[in-house]
């Protein structure tokens, strides 16, 4: 039996996006002749699986996530340069650096699928590196602003720098990892922003006693020595940052073959050279399950931008000096990094996401409710500041890691990716506006706020998680049934997730 006509028919519209074949199709090709998924392992039998893997571990992470690190700490090291002195020297009023922050990410989401286009035309290490490069030098000017106008324009110039940073770099990291260790990865990358933030409040508290050297005020060396931090590190970068695992000289030829087949059994060909083309971004972004990644980051990226923003305004607000206000935003994102590790352990254990969305979000939930409702015990807030990180923040690369490894090829990884990233990051505009001046020092409105956008992101996980099950038990019961495609296997290459014998993590 066959599959219908009309689902045939979108199998094929998909297949059809690309003509191209290379080197790993040709793998591909060995791998369906075979008699079943073991036999590469039977082939390279004198391949250490454990050791290829943490050889890939020791050059791919740390340094995606020192790169990330650094972006994260130049997008938000504003909230710890805001209590130096900026809004006073920059003649700043009302809301005039709530907009700043939000210029910053207008051109952040318009460029993040452009981006990931040129990113699959450049390898990654020329342009992950151009682009930290570039971001680094407007953190430096920027320290050097001297108005309202000068701070804005530094601030869309650094968003548009950095688009496509993170999905650029979410996306090469999908592409060398199985689903069920991904997690993991993902987590200890995506908890860079926790470190950034804690970090960045060590760092300030340091470079802010340089407060009147040269007659510059704390907030401009913090822009200026970090920027040139992140520019330092950008040309390392240029000759230490691997590109995708096809291209990686750093592996012998065996390992590169066994690495393919054992990415080809998780989730069918890459097809990384395959050019990525405006109908092929229309193709992918036509899939109903595709609404569901972004609106759970956006639902996410609301909680995390407000508590790296203002939760050293907050934290103000009880009474701290400057200092004590940069050491005490620190704790709860060493807290985080090490909540967030440990669920993603749990999760590549188990193989499941959903469950620890869900756990996430509800923390974070109660988090907020604590700060919500609490008002005069300023040790039960501090705690509450603990909890919303620690849930927000370990959500969110569960969320990123299920979705994008969730899509079976290069081509729907990259749009998926900088769609999931680029939506999701309207949320940004929105956390910009929650705490304001006048709304000090309850801020009733802005947790509200981020209550309802935490629950918008688990109804999504909810809805993204019922449509994958359905879709699994479909294709089961279709081979259950016997019933057959006639489908060939480039074709079903070309499907990547969309290929009925694909079955998705939930």
């Amino acid at each position: 039996m066959e599959f219908p006509n009309a689902e045939k028919g979108a199998f094929a519209e998909a297949a059809s996006v690309t003509k191209n074949t290379d080197s790993i199709e040709e793998l591909s090709s060995e791998y369906h002749s075979r008699s079943g998924p073991e036999d590469y392992r039977a082939r390279y039998a004198h391949i250490n699986e454990a050791k290829l893997v943490r050889k890939i571990d020791m050059r791919v992470v740390p340094m995606i996530s020192i790169l990330y690190l650094l972006a994260f700490l130049d997008r938000v090291n504003v909230s710890n340069a805001v209590l130096f002195n900026l809004k006073q020297d920059l003649k700043l009023t009302g809301n005039q650096y709530n907009t700043g922050l939000v210029v910053f990410f207008i051109p952040y989401v318009l460029f993040e699928i452009p981006s990931n286009v040129f990113l699959k035309r450049f390898k990654p290490h020329v342009w992950l590196a151009l682009s930290m490069l570039l971001f680094g030098l407007i953190t430096v000017l920027q320290g050097f602003a001297q108005n309202f106008g000068g701070f804005v324009a530094a601030r869309f110039f650094l968003g548009l720098a950095e688009a496509g940073f993170f999905p650029g770099c979410c996306y090469m990291l999908s592409m060398w990892y199985t689903r069920g260790e991904a997690q993991k990865r993902y987590s200890f990358f995506f908890s860079s922003t926790s470190l950034a933030a804690g970090f960045g409040g060590l760092l300030a508290s340091a470079i802010g006693k340089l407060d009147g050297v040269r007659g510059y005020h704390g907030w401009r060396w913090i822009f200026i020595l970090e920027g040139l931090l992140t520019m330092a590190v950008a040309v390392i970068a240029y000759f230490l940052l691997p590109d995708f695992p096809e291209d990686a000289e750093w592996l012998a030829a065996d390992e590169k073959e066994f690495f393919k087949a054992r990415l080809f059994e998780d989730v069918g060909s890459s097809r990384s050279h395959d050019p990525l083309t405006f109908r092929g971004v229309l193709t992918v972004l036509k899939d109903p399950k595709i609404i569901f990644g972004p609106l759970m980051y956006l639902g996410l990226i609301v909680p995390a931008y407000s508590n790296a923003y203002f939760a050293p305004t907050i934290l103000q607000t009880y009474g701290h000096s400057v200092i004590q206000t940069q050491l005490l935003s620190v704790p709860p994102y060493a807290c985080t990094f090490v909540f967030t590790m440990l669920i993603a352990a749990a999760s590549d254990y188990t193989r499941r996401r959903f469950v620890f969305v869900l756990l996430g979000g509800l923390i974070a939930i109660a988090g907020y409710i604590i700060l919500l409702v609490v008002h005069d015990n300023t040790n039960v807030e501090y705690g509450a500041l603990y909890i919303v990180p620690v849930g927000s923040l370990s959500a969110m690369p569960i969320v990123l890691c299920w979705f994008e490894t969730n899509l079976g090829s290069h081509h729907r990884r990259a749009v998926g990716t900088a769609a999931q990233i680029g939506f999701g990051n309207i949320g940004a505009i929105i956390a910009a506006y929650l705490f304001l001046a006048k709304d000090s020092p309850r801020y009733i409105s802005g947790y509200s706020v981020n209550i309802a956008f935490i629950s918008l992101a688990l109804v999504s996980a909810c809805g993204y998680y019922l449509a994958v099950r359905a879709e699994n038990r479909k294709r089961d019961r279709a081979a259950a049934q016997g019933m057959v495609d006639d489908l060939s296997p480039e074709e079903k290459e070309k499907l990547g997730d969309l290929d009925p014998d694909y079955r998705y993590f939930t």
